[in-house]
């Protein structure tokens, strides 16, 4: 569940279908503004900022909060190191039990990756997935495996330059919207679990005062990233995400529909913000 909520943040659920031709993604892309795929200048966060969020599983019309995921920012000098640690409450145990680590290490002048770790325990589900990526040269190195000392080592091409999981959330939140109409769209990829994942997210728009569970109302950017029907989602369903309208561009609220049920993120605390928070109301 932790994994679907990184995702969901990012705007990403499955794959895009192999049926899916490179022409009609370029096509797409050329339609909508251009975002620069290699470069992205950092004007929203910091080193220092923290985030934390907590889940609820929609169970037969019941919400129950299962869990938290906590997002750090460290300023390693030519690289940011985000940390992200999510875990299930002991309450929540007895159904689902999760402990689940994530690191990336951003280039500071591109916001592109370097390197990217992932190592999660969620039920009897293990993984050690530590991804090396040569944007130069358009290739990645994964050492994956149930265990870091199982692991094996293989490499992939990239097309172009490319994300992770982690990444593409700041990236992304550094894109300016101010020349976007509600509807349009922007495309996104990023390299996970051995597939290129490329997808567009549909910008909504914006909300005043939206409220957040025990947080207030909040000035939000509204974005609905394309869901793929399949493991995780039915057929027509619809994902929101809702970012502060001010120059953090944190994420506050995430409702994702899954095959059974429903996910919610909502934004429990956060500090080291690189603004003050004017989003709020």
């Amino acid at each position: 569940m932790y994994s679907m909520l990184i995702i969901s943040m990012m705007g990403f659920t499955n794959p895009i279908p192999k049926t899916t031709s490179v022409d009609s993604i370029s096509t797409i892309e050329a339609t909508q503004n251009v975002v620069e795929p290699c470069f992205m200048e950092n004007k929203t966060f910091q080193g220092g900022e923290e985030i934390t969020y907590k889940l609820y599983y929609n169970w037969n019309f019941v919400w129950l909060a299962a869990g938290e995921v906590t997002f750090k920012v460290n300023d390693m000098g030519g690289q940011y190191h985000v940390a992200v640690a999510g875990r299930t409450y002991k309450s929540y145990e007895w159904f689902f039990k999760v402990r689940d680590y994530y690191d990336t290490y951003i280039d500071k002048n591109s916001l592109l990756p370097t390197t990217s770790v992932r190592d999660v325990s969620e039920g009897k589900y293990k993984l050690y997935d530590e991804v090396t990526f040569d944007q130069e040269n358009k290739k990645a190195k994964s050492l994956r495996g149930k265990t870091r000392e199982n692991a094996t080592m293989k490499e992939y091409d990239l097309d172009g330059c490319m994300h992770d999981m982690l990444s593409v959330i700041y990236y992304a939140r550094n894109i300016d919207f101010d020349n976007y109409t509600e509807g349009q769209e922007f495309p996104v990829k990023i390299f996970m679990d051995k597939e290129i994942w490329p997808l567009n997210v549909k910008y909504k728009g914006k909300q005043a005062r939206k409220k957040i569970k025990k947080k207030g109302r909040f000035d939000t950017i509204k974005f609905s990233p394309q869901v793929v029907s399949g493991r995780v989602f039915k057929e027509g369903e619809e994902m929101m995400v809702y970012v502060s309208d001010d120059k953090n561009r944190i994420p506050l609220l995430i409702e994702s529909p899954v095959s059974v049920g429903s996910v919610k993120a909502v934004l429990k605390k956060y500090k080291g913000l690189k603004y003050d928070m004017t989003a709020k109301r």
